[in-house]
């Protein structure tokens, strides 16, 4: 896939990386409607591997129905995005973009910093959108990263992807977000944004995760 030149957008809303606030669910932005589920998804380091691979070369959106294009990597290590511990303190960038990778068709894996262009359709739902990696963590126990709206979305908000081995050998897929509706039609029926998130979220699941298993 041919690579653009980065242009430094910046995103669209102002509560950036609120979807590792552990209230999200009780105090998110304003305007905004959170939304949070984590499954387990297997167990062992085969299963945290595999599913961090297919994350970080953006299986989940394109499984759900979205095409991407026009990836634009961030243009050099000096950018490292925002990063948050467990308890939504910032911290530093778990590891540095020195060294970009790419999946079998030529499409850069996610990188903090990177851009990238979505476009579909989620149950008859606009979904087109451009977005921005606002971060992106990469540890022995833990992968994922957080995508931002920067422009063309009916929603303006954030989207984190969290997989996570734990020490009981557990691995977990946790997918939080807020959404504040932006086209009129959303402002109008806050429920086709609601309904549009939790499809959204069943195909990330599907994705990620091949024997689907049930919410916690």
């Amino acid at each position: 896939m041919r690579r653009g030149t980065f242009r430094d957008d910046t995103v669209d809303y102002a509560a950036v990386g609120a979807t590792q606030a552990p209230d999200l669910m009780q105090y998110p932005p304003e305007r905004s409607i959170p939304a949070e589920e984590s499954w387990r998804i297997g167990s062992g380091q085969g299963r945290f591997q595999a599913a961090s691979d297919a994350l970080l070369s953006w299986t989940a959106q394109r499984a759900a129905g979205l095409s991407l294009s026009d990836v634009r990597p961030a243009s050099g290590p000096m950018y490292s995005g925002v990063s948050f511990d467990a308890e939504g303190h910032p911290i530093a960038p778990s590891r540095t973009e020195s060294e970009q990778r790419f999946d079998a068709d030529g499409t850069p894996f996610v990188g903090a910093g990177t851009t990238i262009r979505v476009s579909g359709r989620v149950k008859g739902l606009r979904a087109d959108a451009e977005l921005r990696v606002i971060f992106a963590v990469e540890e022995p126990r833990r992968v994922g990263f957080a995508l931002g709206t920067v422009s063309d979305s009916v929603v303006s908000g954030e989207e984190s992807f969290m997989i996570d081995w734990y020490e009981n050998d557990e691995v977990w897929f946790t997918v939080r977000a807020f959404d504040a509706p932006r086209a009129m039609l959303y402002r109008l029926l806050p429920g086709l944004t609601r309904r549009r998130r939790r499809e959204l979220f069943t195909r990330y699941l599907r994705a990620i995760s091949p024997l689907y298993t049930t919410p916690a």
